[in-house]
């Protein structure tokens, strides 16, 4: 059975931001500086790949070696997958530099996601997706009718502020499972399905020690996180997102999952808004996870916020509502991300990145992760 719609249609395209964009800087967007890319003027530097792509001989020479790829990938994935207990897998991701896409499987559906970079007025590929789509769906057993595209926004589109609508309103809801929690992911309708799967270790790391503690939860999307530290045990967790959509999706994984909205509730509400005032009351909490946007404007906020530039602020901020032996887990997909050595004034930082890749995820930069305990004010032992 499936759940409704996560929240009012007419508010996705300021309460659902496009967390693909928001989670990383985008590495096959075209710069709109560069001629050629945002207006359609100048020379088209990929005029020739794209025709080379369009040929009929081409296509299937492609169409089969990404078949023969995701068949060896998923053949592999298949038993590592049973015994992590999750039916969610990344099978390919860019693997083969003329076939950049990402394919991921839930629960016997596929998502195949079309990374290829783009003019304004690209529309026609020769058929050039429909084949990859058909290619991978066969080497995974799945069906035409669960596979499911996702193509990035034209810069035009971006630019006219339509960054935040969905894309679809089919309404595929699919649940999958994340041992032991059970999770609602939506295959159709956004830029991402609700669920991260690079970070399934890193939530399963949190979950350990989560038993008989407070947790809060910011940006927490879809609240797999506060799922998986309820399960554990988690005295409490706080789960605190913007977007009115991702609050409704996540109330729905933490009722799906059995857990009482009176120790495990969702907040909606600017987190830097929410992190000032639970300062000011002096709330504490024993774990705090912290997985924001690379970079967010929402016509929400009355500010931008750029992980780089503003990540050493707000982890000072957190180092007041963090118990004294408590844990905060900060985590970031921005490539190229440089902790600021200001927050080793506050804190012992371990680095657990290594530690929170899953084999599924080949990307030694699918993100950031740190486990942060907080030292001692100055003057106090």
């Amino acid at each position: 059975m499936s759940p409704p719609p996560p929240g009012p249609r007419d508010r996705a395209r300021y309460d659902a931001p496009a967390r693909t964009s928001e989670r990383g800087p985008d590495p096959d967007e075209l710069d709109p500086t560069q001629p050629g890319q945002a207006d359609g003027s100048g020379p088209d530097p990929y005029a020739a790949q794209r025709a080379r792509r369009a040929d009929p001989a081409e296509i299937t020479r492609l169409a089969t070696m990404l078949g023969n790829r995701v068949d060896k990938r998923w053949r592999h994935l298949r038993g590592w997958a049973r015994r992590e207990r999750t039916d969610a897998v990344r099978i390919y991701d860019q693997d083969i530099p003329e076939l950049p896409l990402r394919i991921e499987t839930y629960a016997g559906h596929l998502v195949v996601a079309d990374l290829r970079r783009f003019r304004d007025d690209d529309e026609d590929d020769g058929g050039w997706f429909d084949a990859m789509l058909g290619a991978a769906g066969r080497a995974v057993g799945v069906g035409p009718d669960r596979v499911f595209a996702r193509r990035r926004r034209r810069l035009r589109e971006r630019q006219a502020g339509d960054q935040y609508d969905k894309l679809d309103e089919r309404g595929v809801w699919v649940e999958v499972s994340e041992a032991p929690a059970r999770l609602w992911v939506n295959l159709s309708d956004y830029l991402d399905t609700g669920l991260f799967l690079d970070h399934r270790p890193t939530r399963r790391q949190v979950a350990a020690e989560a038993h008989g503690r407070h947790l809060l939860n910011l940006y927490a999307y879809t609240a797999a996180f506060s799922v998986h530290a309820g399960l554990a045990g988690a005295a409490s967790t706080t789960s605190v997102d913007l977007s009115a959509t991702y609050g409704d999706w996540a109330e729905r994984n933490l009722r799906h999952n059995q857990l009482a909205p009176a120790t495990h509730q969702v907040v909606r509400a600017d987190v830097r808004e929410y992190v000032t005032d639970a300062r000011t009351v002096g709330l504490r909490w024993d774990l705090i996870v912290v997985d924001p946007p690379t970079f967010s404007n929402s016509a929400r906020m009355d500010y931008t916020w750029d992980v780089q530039r503003d990540h050493a602020a707000l982890l000072a901020d957190l180092a007041e509502l963090v118990s004294p032996d408590g844990a905060i887990w900060f985590s970031t997909n921005r490539r190229g991300f440089a902790l600021d050595p200001r927050v080793h004034d506050r804190f012992d930082v371990a680095d657990r990145t290594a530690a929170t890749l899953p084999e599924d995820v080949r990307d030694p930069q699918a993100h950031r992760a740190y486990r942060l305990t907080p030292r001692p004010a100055p003057g106090r032992r």
